[in-house]
């Protein structure tokens, strides 16, 4: 037993680890919830968030006169090594768990308190010097504390995921500049349609995806609206008068975003649009993602019965029964990362609807699942952008040969021998194995030099006049 101490809470005593900077609600939660696996300790900027909050509070506290001096400035230090990133591995809960938050909450207000206590030459444990719950968690619920923690994780979280994605748009856009002499053809429904050129569709990629830079930031945006001050229920009961529009101040100025109190913190309590908005935005990106990687994989295959306008960097052998087989992986990967984030974008949804009266308790769900589509859309933009895009090249002959030999160059004759005709050229072209080209000079329908014109694949890459 020497390797425990004791702490007891409303339930009675329990053995703690006695280097653990953890208490006794945190270790009631590491026995109770081993659900996902995935700890807090694997969520860093959620720790920085539950460290903000904590030393926004401590300060409010310290300023309307709750919080004596000499304790402030060491549970702000505290804090601070937080942020910096120590002690994060004495964050040990399951993300997902029952309780709407507290046990993160508690597990934050322990690790603080006994930073604290050693700080001030005292034992772990020794509460009366320092305690989790009436000091840390001063003026405080978890009902305002852990939403609050959320929200200053994923408005960090989201910075990271903004530079990924502009990174993933850089390298689409230079391959867009790479390959813009390219001359291919264009496909809808995957049936020839008209030509462009490679660098045309690897442009579109990088367009597509910058849109989705400000959807991420307008959306992350709502998260500076929080409920401190709020306590149990948005009543503010415990906390003293001015202190959710003090400690919104001391927020924005320790975390340097735009924080402010939320108009109505009974309403701001309960309330999960701004994960739904933000989740919303990352299942669109996801949707873009997985449509690019699909086309990808289809511009890539073969490479004999394929498409093979492409080559994807190989990556690693593809079958173990068939040899020389190369496969996309690299793209199959983010695929099924699209498909996950896709899927906790439900759960998020489903949490928020789950909130009842004056509470939702299923945060901890709803948080997880936006955390974890966080990280799984920075590595595989990560691994899409340093495995796949930056590598990819062109065969350049293989698309010109599918530009002279298609059907789908038919449709330039509109404006010039109208639909029926060019319907009839297209019909015999299909049927007879014969050239557009050849099938047009034959019938006498335009001269050579008129027809050369027209059919200049470059000259069907923009508008023009007849």
């Amino acid at each position: 037993m020497e390797n425990f101490r004791k702490e007891s809470d409303l339930l009675g005593e329990l053995n703690v680890p006695v280097d653990a900077y953890y208490g006794v609600q945190t270790q009631r939660a590491i026995n109770n919830f081993k659900i996902s696996g995935q700890l807090l300790s694997s969520y860093p900027d959620f720790i920085k968030g539950l460290a903000f909050v904590k030393k926004a509070a401590a300060k409010t506290n310290y300023e309307l006169g709750l919080l004596e001096e000499s304790l402030y400035f060491k549970i702000a230090e505290a804090c601070d090594e937080i942020i910096g990133g120590k002690y994060h591995e004495q964050f040990p809960v399951d993300m997902i768990q029952g309780g709407a938050g507290t046990s993160i909450n508690m597990n934050a207000n322990e690790v603080i308190a006994n930073v604290v206590l050693e700080k001030l030459g005292k034992n772990k444990g020794e509460y009366e010097f320092c305690s989790p719950n009436d000091h840390i968690n001063l003026s405080q619920s978890t009902n305002d504390a852990y939403p609050t923690a959320i929200k200053m994780g994923l408005l960090q979280m989201n910075i990271g995921l903004v530079e990924k994605l502009e990174k993933l748009i850089t390298a689409f856009r230079a391959k867009g500049q790479e390959f813009q002499d390219v001359i291919k053809m264009g496909r809808t429904q995957l049936q020839d349609a008209v030509p462009m050129t490679l660098g045309q569709e690897f442009e579109a990629f990088a367009a597509t995806l910058e849109e989705d830079i400000s959807k991420l930031n307008n959306n992350a945006s709502l998260f500076v609206e929080v409920n401190m001050g709020a306590t149990a229920i948005g009543t503010g009961l415990n906390a003293p008068i001015g202190y959710a529009t003090l400690c919104a101040k001391n927020l924005a100025q320790i975390t340097g975003f735009p924080i402010i109190s939320a108009p109505d913190l009974v309403e701001a309590t309960p309330d999960t649009g701004s994960y739904v908005i933000y989740s919303s935005a990352m299942k669109r990106l996801a949707v873009k993602l997985s449509k690019i990687c699909n086309d990808l994989r289809l511009l890539s295959s073969g490479p004999r019965a394929g498409l093979f306008e492409i080559n994807l960097p190989p990556m690693q052998p593809g079958s173990s029964i068939m040899p020389g087989k190369v496969n996309p992986v690299i793209p199959e990967v983010v695929n099924q990362v699209c498909y996950k984030v896709i899927g906790n974008d439900l759960t998020v949804t489903f949490a928020a609807e789950a909130g009842q009266l004056q509470l939702n308790v299923m945060e901890p769900v709803l948080s997880h699942a936006i955390m974890e589509n966080i990280n799984f859309l920075c590595n595989a933009m990560n691994t899409l952008h340093d495995k796949c895009i930056i590598g990819i090249t062109a065969n350049k002959e293989v698309c010109l040969n599918m530009v002279k030999h298609s059907i789908g160059i038919v449709t330039a004759l509109n404006p010039y021998i109208g639909y029926k005709q060019s319907t009839l050229i297209a019909k015999e072209a299909l049927e007879t194995g014969k050239s557009v080209y050849n099938l047009v000079l034959e019938k006498g329908i335009l001269s050579q030099e008129k027809l050369d014109e027209i059919l200049d694949p470059k000259n069907m890459l923009k508008p023009h006049n007849k």
